[in-house]
């Protein structure tokens, strides 16, 4: 087992003063770490029947799609405004220091695909809880969502009651 925490940086004041930014571009290069880390993911996510995982942008797609590609399934990318080329169902959501926007194409999901969210840090749940939204309106079941990093002392768990929730790491 490999101690992540190690392989986890701290920024201060990052993207704005007072927040202690979860850099994990250092266990990305670690390729102990990072491969330890997806594979754990992927067996996470390999109980359940799931036909896609979602990763939110950025960092959700350098977790997310290795997941699916080991996982053997489809890869659906949450993006920020106007990057995505099709038509696209859009949701706001607020960070913990800001409001924001996520898009999906419409087409994406059919009526009952099981997904799986992805991304690598789960602070307040507010991202996360949005883009469960999203996949809902689309007609998507939300299976769960998984991390690399939880920031347990935010109590992001209480905006995504009722659905499992995974991370590797804890903060408290």
């Amino acid at each position: 087992m490999i101690d992540l925490k190690e392989k986890i940086r701290n920024i201060s004041d990052f993207p704005v003063k007072g927040i202690q930014f979860k850099d994990i571009t250092t266990l990305l290069k670690d390729k102990e770490a990072f491969k330890y880390s997806i594979d754990e993911i992927t067996k996470y996510c390999s109980k359940y029947q799931i036909d896609y995982i979602a990763g939110i942008e950025a960092r959700g797609f350098i977790i997310g799609a290795p997941v699916a590609y080991q996982l053997g399934i489809g890869f659906l990318p949450i993006r920020k405004p106007e990057k995505l080329p099709s038509v696209v169902e859009r949701v706001s959501y607020q960070l913990e220091y800001g409001e924001n926007i996520l898009e999906i194409h419409k087409d994406a999901i059919n009526n009952g695909d099981k997904i799986m969210v992805i991304d690598d840090l789960l602070a307040t749940g507010g991202t996360t809880a949005a883009v469960f939204k999203l996949i809902e309106r689309l007609g998507g079941k939300v299976i769960g969502a998984s991390f690399i990093i939880e920031l347990e002392f935010l109590n992001p768990r209480e905006k995504l009651e009722g659905y499992d929730v995974f991370s590797l790491v804890q903060y408290s």
